[in-house]
């Protein structure tokens, strides 16, 4: 790649970050390209954020616990074809093998019972394992590719029973350690991103829950930065001595039937031959993948709940350069009240708009086109110095949106230069008495 190139490349990674914080509403995210294995690029759009602050990691911790699977195996201390009974003879899945239990096809179901797991102070495994006595299965072993959290927490233990350890100390002791992974953590350590849910219409950030996830933690607990999980996508290339060889890791990226695109802990980028794997946890979301012949790969982190693809953004970063003009957005911190009782979903006639707040504005989204905004407003002072609802770009530019109300106040439809904007589909609304604009 020639200097010119690569300067242009780095200018695409950023303006398709930016564009990608900004449209899907992520209040911070970070991202970094390999080639040829190596870190070439490091970039980030949303709150100031870097390479050393962590981010929870959700579901990569899998791989993690794979990657200690497999340890054991290549020390003769378990056989990938073994049941769990072996190891966790009180479980009620003994008769699944690690294999499925790897590879997310031992039919079992995808969480633990109880509350909501991710969003609930953890339990112990003890009362993991007695909560969940098989009753829960879905499918036949091997019957289908089901993903399953609570598979991945049984893993853990198997590692956990086999090393005398906790399962968190074994992760550090055999995994990040070795690989200088020195800002992975069970817990997380400053400097952080805390996580956000963003309300859909308001555009206003609520904090998400950090919780300390105890027996399922294997399945998702782990804190990580950009500069370690880089680390470990080149250690998923070509492995590392006293860690894992390349012959056992070539092993678990190897699809397992019946699943068509998963190993034994790695996912495979479909129509890609990249490797990795995504992560979601409340208020963060993830990915790694990298190439394990060519050495190109992607790292993303973000803390935002929902928005974000790791395997679109793959593509995205990693396919042609193409023009992305940035778009930055910042959470809302305060609706106007002007705006704040127009939120929601409106209708043209049988046409499907959203009407939500973001960056100072009122947006309306064409629902019909895939959200696009069709138009937006701002409230502000007409040449008459009376405040007004006025279109600032899009079809309605220029023009005054009208807020019908009924006798009692309450926001009943809108008008803007003899559109009718109404709550419920094709509603032929009339003249309402004694109702004004505003």
């Amino acid at each position: 790649m020639s200097s010119r190139q690569g300067l242009d490349r780095q200018a695409h990674w950023q303006a398709v970050v930016d564009d990608y914080q900004a449209s899907r509403r992520l209040p911070s995210l970070v991202a970094a390209v390999l080639v040829d294995g190596d870190l070439a690029w490091v970039g980030s759009a949303g709150s100031a954020t870097g390479a050393d602050v962590q981010y929870r990691i959700g579901s990569i911790t899998k791989t993690m616990t794979a990657v200690l699977v497999l340890q054991c195996r290549d020390e003769g201390l378990l056989g990938l074809d073994d049941e769990l009974g072996r190891f966790v003879p009180e479980s009620g899945y003994a008769e699944a093998t690690l294999r499925q239990l790897l590879s997310h096809t031992a039919g079992m179901q995808s969480e633990p019972s109880g509350p909501w797991w991710e969003r609930s102070e953890g339990r112990s495994f003890d009362e993991i394992v007695a909560a969940d006595d098989g009753s829960g299965r879905v499918l036949a072993a091997a019957e289908a590719y089901h993903y399953s959290n609570l598979g991945f927490a049984l893993l853990g233990e198997v590692v956990a029973r086999l090393r005398s350890s906790s399962w968190a100390d074994v992760v550090e002791a055999r995994l990040c350690r070795p690989l200088g992974m020195r800002r992975t953590s069970y817990l997380p350590r400053p400097p952080s991103a805390e996580g956000f849910s963003v309300d859909h219409l308001r555009g206003t950030l609520t904090p998400e829950p950090a919780t300390d996830t105890g027996g399922m933690a294997p399945a998702g607990q782990l804190w990580s930065t950009i500069a370690d999980l880089v680390r470990f996508a080149g250690f998923l290339r070509s492995g590392e001595a006293g860690v894992l060889d390349l012959s056992t890791l070539d092993e678990m990226a190897t699809v397992q039937p019946p699943a068509t695109d998963y190993g034994l802990g790695l996912v495979t980028v479909p129509g890609a031959a990249m490797w990795g794997h995504l992560g979601s946890m409340p208020g963060f979301q993830a990915c790694l993948f990298v190439d394990r012949q060519t050495g190109q790969g992607l790292v993303a982190l973000c803390n935002g709940t929902t928005g974000f693809s790791g395997t679109e953004l793959v593509s995205r970063m990693l396919g042609p350069v193409t023009p992305v003009p940035p778009r930055p957005w910042v959470p809302t911190t305060e609706v106007p009240a002007w705006a704040g009782e127009l939120l929601g979903w409106w209708f043209w006639g049988n046409s499907a708009y959203e009407a939500r707040f973001e960056n100072g504005l009122l947006e309306l989204r064409d629902l019909a086109r895939g959200g696009i905004v069709a138009e937006r407003f701002d409230r502000r002072s007409g040449p008459d110095g009376a405040d007004r609802i006025v279109g600032v770009d899009g079809y309605h530019l220029a023009e005054t949106l009208q807020v019908r109300r009924t006798d009692a106040g309450a926001v009943h439809h809108l008008e803007c230069a003899t559109f009718v904007y109404t709550r419920t589909p094709y509603d032929s609304t009339g003249p309402i008495p004694g109702a004004s604009p505003r």
